[in-house]
C-alpha cells in the first residue's frame, strides 16, 4: 500500500498581525485588490487594537504544530513540520525557500481551513504555486492535504467541543437549549460554484446526530466586502435578536479551527453584547483547536495520502478527493469580493 514518498509537512494558514504596527499592513495585504472601502478596513483594525493589535492565530497555529510534532515523533510518519501564511510573516515563500535549504523536495500541506470554497481551499493552491514560482527551481513540491469535513476524528472532537458547553447548562434546561453552528459568511456566487454550504451542513448534522440533537441551526458570521453584495445569510446577530428573552443558546463555531479574531471579536464581543442585550444566556462552543482527536486526525491525513491507512469518512458521503478536479472552487467572477 506505499504512497508518495514526503519529507515534509506545510501548515498552511491565514497569517495575522503580531503587534499594533503590524495591523494595517495585514490588512492591506488582506484586501488587496478588493473593493473594500478604507473606512471599513480601519473598523476592521480596531477589532485587532481591542486586543492589544496582535490576533490569537499565531499562538494558536504555533501550539497546533507543536502538537502535530508529538503526534508524528509518537505514531509517526517522522516528517518535520514547516508554517507559511498567506497574509503575514511567515510567508509561504519565505518558508518554501527554508525547505528548501533544509533540503525538502515534496512536502505535504495542511491548510487551517475545513471546507471547500475558493478562499478556504483554490486559494491555499494558488497561494502555494505562487511561492514555488517566486522560489524559483528548486523550490520544493507541495500536495494540499485533502477536505476533512466528515472525518470521523473531526466529527468527534467537535462534539466534544459541544458537550463541553452544555455540559455548563443545568440538565433540567438542556432540552431546551437552541445550538446554533456558525462558519465564515461567503459571497453567494462563492458558495454557489463550491460544495461550501453542503459540507456545512453535512458537518453539523453529524455532530448534532452524534450528541442525540434534535434540532440546530446553521448561521454565519464575519461578513466583509461591497454591501451591495449578496453573502450567506442568516447572521448570527440578526438569529440572536430574533430569539425570545430568557433563552439558552450554545454558539458553535465550526467554520473555523481555531479561536482566533473572528470568533474572538465577532461572537464573544459583538454575538454576546447582542444576547445580553436580548436577554439570553449564551454559551460559546470552543473550537476544535489541540484537541487530541483534531490532532490525531491532521497525522492520519499524513498516513493516509502516504499510503499507509485508507481514508476514513462518517455520514453520507465518501472521504473528499486526494487532488480537487481543476474547475472546482473558481474564484467568484468579481474577485474582488473574494474572502
Amino acid at each position: 500500500m506505499a504512497g508518495p514518498n514526503y519529507d515534509a509537512v506545510l501548515i498552511l494558514s491565514f497569517g495575522g498581525p503580531e503587534k499594533p504596527d503590524d495591523v494595517i499592513p495585514f490588512l492591506e495585504n488582506v484586501l488587496r485588490g478588493r473593493n473594500v472601502p478604507r473606512e471599513r478596513m480601519l473598523e476592521v483594525a480596531e477589532h485587532y487594537y481591542h486586543f492589544g493589535g496582535k490576533s490569537p492565530i499565531n499562538d494558536q497555529n504555533r501550539e497546533l504544530i507543536a502538537g502535530l510534532e508529538a503526534e508524528l515523533d509518537r505514531h509517526g510518519p517522522k516528517l518535520p513540520v514547516y508554517w507559511g501564511n498567506r497574509n503575514w510573516h511567515p510567508f509561504v515563500a519565505g518558508t518554501l525557500r527554508k525547505m528548501q535549504k533544509d533540503g525538502v523536495r515534496h512536502a505535504l500541506a495542511f491548510a487551517t481551513s475545513v471546507f471547500s470554497s475558493y478562499s478556504g481551499c483554490r486559494q491555499y493552491l494558488e497561494d502555494i504555486q505562487k511561492a514555488r514560482a517566486e522560489v524559483g527551481d528548486g523550490a520544493p513540491e507541495v500536495d494540499k492535504l485533502r477536505t476533512f469535513y466528515n472525518h470521523p476524528l473531526f466529527i468527534e472532537a467537535m462534539s466534544d467541543r459541544v458537550r463541553a458547553a452544555l455540559a455548563q447548562i443545568p440538565p433540567i434546561e438542556r432540552s431546551n437549549t437552541q445550538i446554533i453552528f456558525t462558519a465564515h459568511s461567503v459571497p453567494v456566487a462563492m458558495s454557489e460554484s463550491s460544495d461550501y454550504v453542503e459540507q456545512l451542513s453535512e458537518s453539523c448534522r453529524l455532530v448534532s446526530e452524534s450528541l442525540g440533537l434534535a434540532t440546530w441551526r446553521l448561521a454565519y458570521q464575519s461578513r466583509s466586502g461591497a454591501p451591495g453584495q449578496p453573502w450567506l445569510e442568516p447572521d448570527i446577530g440578526d438569529v440572536l435578536r430574533g430569539m425570545k428573552a430568557g433563552a439558552t443558546v450554545v454558539v458553535t463555531p465550526i467554520g473555523f479551527i481555531s479561536d482566533h479574531m473572528e470568533v474572538l471579536y465577532d461572537l464573544d464581543t459583538e454575538a454576546q453584547a447582542i444576547a445580553e442585550e436580548r436577554g439570553l444566556r449564551m454559551i460559546r462552543a470552543a473550537t476544535v483547536g489541540v484537541h487530541p482527536k483534531f490532532v490525531a486526525m491532521i497525522r492520519e491525513l499524513i498516513a493516509e495520502r502516504m499510503g499507509e491507512c485508507e481514508a476514513r469518512a462518517t455520514g453520507c458521503y465518501a472521504p473528499h478527493p486526494d487532488f480537487c478536479p481543476a474547475e472546482c472552487c473558481p474564484a467568484p467572477a468579481r474577485r474582488i469580493n473574494a474572502r
